[in-house]
């Protein structure tokens, strides 16, 4: 992400790079010199903090500022942390007048600092990690997740052909390859036997749609992951794509809408919130900006778009949690696997209710 900062832009965290993610800042600042335009040292090399998994940091030098985003250490799953497609993306959309960071420079080299990365450049803004909007009026509150939806609407009528990101994926079935996917991915981190995630494998096989709609589809769309105008209503980059592919529109929307049913305070809930008197809207009124913007109709079977979401989700925190038992992931590790359970129950329900 281009700024790791709370509610106050002024206060990004930004902490000394882990033990776990130090590399060679010598290697590194010869590569930036040989690749990016402009760039004079000397580096600091700095780490934001937070759960990112791919490990993320500030490099500061006299004239500029940049962002860099690399794989993490270690044995990693496959067809994860994959930084060069976050770069193509990104790349590929800020020509295109999406609002993504300026990119820099990819390295593939591993022998660099250890795993490929890329470079981008640091931006200033607000990034709202409580989505709740607790410092805000319920006007405020509303056109955040105007922009929001207005954002991810304007990402799926992207045409992939003229930004040439017509290879970026598999073009159909997204919903069969993605549930087979994230099984595989379950699998290749399983800890324990969880009864909700084997009902959900055996479930959402059977309950896929026959809609078929190929977009861009960024996988990982919520508040969190897009930096807002320092004082305007409006998002100025749209983060994180390392899950980005040609993809269903509808998994993004079931994915934002978690949400409604998250009670983590580390993803993200609207937990405890008057939500009528807040000016966040409704998850049904979410779903109905969506639909009219996008000129959509009624959207049939919401509900295995928004447990695919959730399925997914658990499938991810899997992994994450795997790492952090391997001792090399980028925040601590539970003790019980709670968030992995909790989301496949909150999956089913939805798929159930």
């Amino acid at each position: 992400m281009s700024q790791a900062a709370g509610q106050d832009p002024g206060k990004p965290t930004i902490g000394d790079v882990r033990e776990a993610h130090r590399l060679d800042e010598a290697a590194l600042d010869r590569w930036l010199a040989a690749n990016v335009e402009g760039y004079a040292g000397p580096l600091e090399v700095r780490q934001f903090q937070g759960g990112q998994s791919n490990p993320t940091y500030l490099l500061t030098t006299p004239g500029a500022r940049f962002v860099m985003r690399k794989k993490p250490p270690g044995q990693l799953l496959a067809s994860a942390h994959q930084v060069d497609r976050e770069y193509r993306v990104m790349k590929a959309l800020g020509g295109a007048d999406f609002p993504v960071p300026r990119m820099r420079g990819l390295c593939e080299d591993d022998s660099v600092v250890g795993t490929s990365f890329y470079v981008m450049d640091f931006l200033e803004g607000r990034i709202f990690r409580d989505a709740r909007l607790p410092d805000m009026s319920p006007t405020e509150r509303r056109a955040i997740y105007d922009e929001l939806i207005r954002v991810m609407t304007k990402l799926h009528a992207v045409d992939v052909e003229k930004v040439g990101l017509s290879d970026f994926g598999k073009p159909g079935n997204y919903f069969e390859r993605q549930v087979g996917r994230w099984i595989k991915q379950y699998r290749g981190a399983e800890t324990e036997l969880i009864p909700d995630m084997e009902a959900l494998i055996e479930a959402l096989p059977k309950r896929i749609p026959a809609d078929d709609t190929v977009t861009i589809a960024h996988g990982d769309y919520r508040l969190e992951n897009v930096m807002f105008h320092p004082t305007e209503p409006r998002i100025i980059a749209v983060l994180d794509w390392e899950l980005c592919t040609l993809g269903h529109p509808l998994a993004d929307l079931g994915y934002n809408c978690i949400l409604w049913h998250s009670r983590s305070e580390s993803w993200g809930t609207l937990d405890g919130v008057d939500i009528v008197a807040s000016g966040i809207p409704t998850e049904a009124e979410y779903v109905a900006a969506y639909t009219k913007l996008t000129g959509r109709g009624e959207i049939t079977d919401f509900p295995f778009y928004l447990a695919f979401s959730l399925f997914r989700l658990a499938s991810i925190s899997q992994g994450v949690f795997k790492r952090n038992l391997d001792g090399i992931g980028a925040g601590p590790a539970s003790t019980d696997n709670s968030g992995v359970k909790i989301l496949a129950a909150t999956a089913l329900e939805v798929l159930n209710r």
